[in-house]
């Protein structure tokens, strides 16, 4: 899979996987911005407001994220690996927010309150059955 493909099939996916030092690994939405992936923490009721992704974070900048596709039908099985450097931010809301609102529908009843996460992509990588 080129990069091209790789990219595409990354800004398409609902839902990724956030992976950073711990390990911790942690389901998350997000939207593509060119070469970064971006994120942002929202109202739903969560155990606590200090997330544990927002510390990893911050005391170490490398994650990787994955999305991939599964269905009985093997031949048609994909993954997409993003790796690269985030950090937490209280910059370019607006925008973030607008992108996450274009993808998911769910967040015109959500409100997004951040801060951001935004993954400067440094390497990409993937696999298709096709």
């Amino acid at each position: 899979m080129d990069e091209t493909d790789a990219l595409l099939r990354l800004a398409r996916a609902q839902v990724g996987y956030l992976a950073t030092v711990g390990p911790h690994i942690v389901p998350f939405v997000f939207a593509v911005d060119g070469h970064r992936i971006v994120s942002m923490v929202d109202a739903k009721p969560k155990t606590t407001t200090h997330l544990q992704r927002i510390q990893n974070i911050r005391s170490n900048p490398s994650v990787s994220v994955l999305v991939d596709h599964y269905e009985e039908n093997w031949s048609r099985l994909w993954w997409v690996r993003a790796d690269g450097t985030a950090r937490v931010a209280d910059e370019d809301l607006d925008h973030i927010a607008a992108l996450l609102q274009a993808k998911y529908p769910q967040y015109a009843d959500v409100d997004l309150i951040g801060p951001a996460i935004i993954v400067d992509i440094e390497r990409i990588t993937g696999w298709s059955a096709e």
